[in-house]
């Protein structure tokens, strides 16, 4: 996938969120961006790498930048204690009018992200998205054995949260594959 084409699929997944009541800030976009890619296959081409919060790609990080000054996104500050919103701009709409093959080939894929993900907070996103790293790195790993590998990774999450995340991984897992049929 080219930049162009990047663009206008991480302008409609930033839309698709906030259709759906997520305030859609930089965490927000990352996890879903990894969703999308490592789970349902889009394309996007950014490299992850566990970080403090989960997976996180500095190329994403710079690509949101580079959105922004080229006005397809917009900063909005939000309240105390939520940090900026990143919101899609008049203009990204315009731009993306102009993709309709790029957003129709992943249009599936962007609606089932944002349902299953833009309603969750940071810390969950964190813990689904940390999940979904360790059952990639571990894909013969029993659920037990994947929730104890996340709380070595993460200790500030619990060995019950980590279980209830991969729970949720696997389910979303499957219900990505079932729609992939």
């Amino acid at each position: 996938m080219n930049r162009l084409q990047r663009a206008a699929v991480l302008t409609a997944l930033a839309d698709e969120l906030r259709k759906r009541g997520s305030w859609c800030g930089e965490t927000h976009l990352q996890k879903t961006a990894y969703f999308l890619q490592e789970l349902l296959g889009v394309a996007l081409g950014y490299q992850f790498v566990l970080y403090k919060h989960g997976p996180y790609s500095f190329d994403l990080h710079d690509e949101l930048t580079a959105l922004r000054a080229d006005q397809l996104l917009e900063l909005r500050p939000q309240p105390y204690p939520y940090g900026p919103s990143l919101l899609p701009t008049a203009a990204s709409a315009d731009f993306r009018a102009r993709s309709p093959r790029t957003l129709g080939a992943c249009r599936r894929e962007l609606d089932f992200t944002a349902d299953k993900l833009a309603d969750k907070g940071v810390a969950e996103l964190e813990r689904l998205a940390t999940a979904l790293f360790v059952t990639r790195e571990m894909p013969d790993g029993d659920a037990e054995a994947r929730a104890r590998r996340i709380n070595q990774l993460k200790p500030h999450v619990s060995l019950d949260e980590a279980r209830a995340a991969v729970a949720a991984v696997d389910r979303i897992s499957r219900e990505a594959a079932a729609f992939a049929e």
